[in-house]
């Protein structure tokens, strides 16, 4: 079996750092209170996995990202698409969006809090607006970015305007489309992680709230394990996904 160097070499420097992490911690330089070693994180990370506290907080956050998620980057794909091929549209539409878009998501969270009262639907709603602007401006350039000759040869042949938009338009824009979903994926976490410190009982954030009232800073630093981990693990399936559907015409 033979190993691959390339791949191989960068581990090395997680390695070092995690053996940093625990010598550091271990000579007593900051109380182990405030900076655990990096063993008993792992035996943390063992213990709230096994009595199903990590488990169930991880999968109460996953659901809020998946259904805020999908609802944001499928209607900011939708009318992204639209706005990019019908001016009129864009022309209605734009000046709402781009006085709506400066606003930071979480920004929104107290106004939410009193239309949506504090329950699952705040830190999805949350995430469908994380996720809708940036996919709706991406869709749109996307769209407007395809060469205006390929239409023009599309409708000569006779080419439908749903034909041009599912065969020319829509695939041309898939790599700007790709890229706002490969950056939105992970700030939906941070999104729902924020919204839930702030005001959800259950959930990873959450999780980090009560372990930070009780100083537990190994489980805080359990749950910013699971988000790194998750929020590079869905980049990487949204980069395969990419590469699968673009692969034949690419």
């Amino acid at each position: 079996m033979r190993i691959d160097i390339k791949k191989s070499i960068g581990v090395i420097p997680i390695f070092l750092f995690l053996v940093c992490w625990e010598i550091i911690s271990r000579a007593n330089f900051v109380p182990s209170y405030l900076f655990p070693p990096f063993s008993e994180v792992l035996i943390s990370f063992v213990r709230i996995s096994l009595c199903g506290e990590l488990p169930y907080n991880f999968l109460m956050s996953f659901f809020r990202v998946l259904v805020g998620f999908t609802l944001g980057t499928s209607a900011g794909i939708l009318i992204g698409v639209i706005m990019g091929y019908n001016q009129v549209i864009e022309k209605a539409l734009n000046p709402i969006f781009y006085i709506l878009y400066p606003i930071p998501t979480l920004g929104w969270l107290p106004l939410l809090v009193i239309w949506i009262g504090i329950n699952d639907l705040l830190p999805i709603t949350l995430v469908f607006l994380c996720s809708f602007f940036p996919l709706l401006y991406n869709t749109m350039t996307g769209v407007k970015e395809v060469d205006p000759q390929l239409i023009k040869v599309a409708k000569t042949l006779g080419a439908s305007d749903l034909q041009i938009l599912m065969d020319i338009i829509f695939p041309l824009a898939l790599p700007n489309i790709f890229t706002g979903l490969r950056l939105e994926a992970g700030m939906a976490w941070r999104t729902v992680l924020a919204a839930e410190m702030i005001a959800i009982p259950v959930g990873l954030g959450a999780l980090a709230i009560k372990a930070q009232s009780l100083l537990l800073i190994d489980v805080i630093i359990d749950v910013l394990i699971v988000l790194s981990i998750i929020c590079l693990l869905f980049e990487k399936i949204f980069e395969i996904i990419e590469k699968k559907i673009t692969a034949a015409w690419r």
